[in-house]
């Protein structure tokens, strides 16, 4: 996987976590908790490949050279 790719990727998944959680965020307090359960796993989906493909990234940078 290219650099470049990867910063795609997480920038990608970083837009999904903050859309998801202005969604949840917005959900009124008497809505069904059915759909506050599903927003809240995807959330937490979203946040395991957010931090998935900043490990990847953070990886592959090269080391700074001395």
């Amino acid at each position: 996987m290219t650099v470049r790719y990867l910063a795609e990727e997480l920038y990608r998944w970083t837009r999904k976590v903050e859309d998801l959680e202005k969604t949840l965020a917005a959900l009124e307090v008497g809505f069904a908790l059915e759909e506050r359960d599903r927003l809240e796993t995807a959330l937490r989906q979203a946040k395991h490949q957010q931090a998935h493909f900043r490990a990847v990234l953070t990886s592959k940078k090269d080391p700074p050279r001395i």
